[in-house]
């Protein structure tokens, strides 16, 4: 079974402020420049789900999907 976009992205969400930004935290400050930019990606994707705007819902999932740990 595929997920869809509204249960991925929140899902995708999650895990960037429950996995990836710690790690960066752990780091110090040389994650401090990708936190910062995951929080404006995280901002950008909370208003399109607020906003039920799919278009900005697919961009911010494929921008999502490029953090890794």
């Amino acid at each position: 079974m595929t997920e869809s976009l509204g249960e991925a992205l929140p899902a995708k969400m999650k895990f960037i402020r429950e996995e990836v930004i710690p790690a960066y935290q752990s780091i110090g400050p040389a994650g401090n420049l990708a936190i910062a930019m995951m929080n404006q990606s995280l901002t950008i994707a909370e208003k399109a789900l607020a906003e039920g705007d799919l278009v900005q819902m697919m961009r911010s999932y494929e921008d999502l999907k490029d953090y890794k740990l």
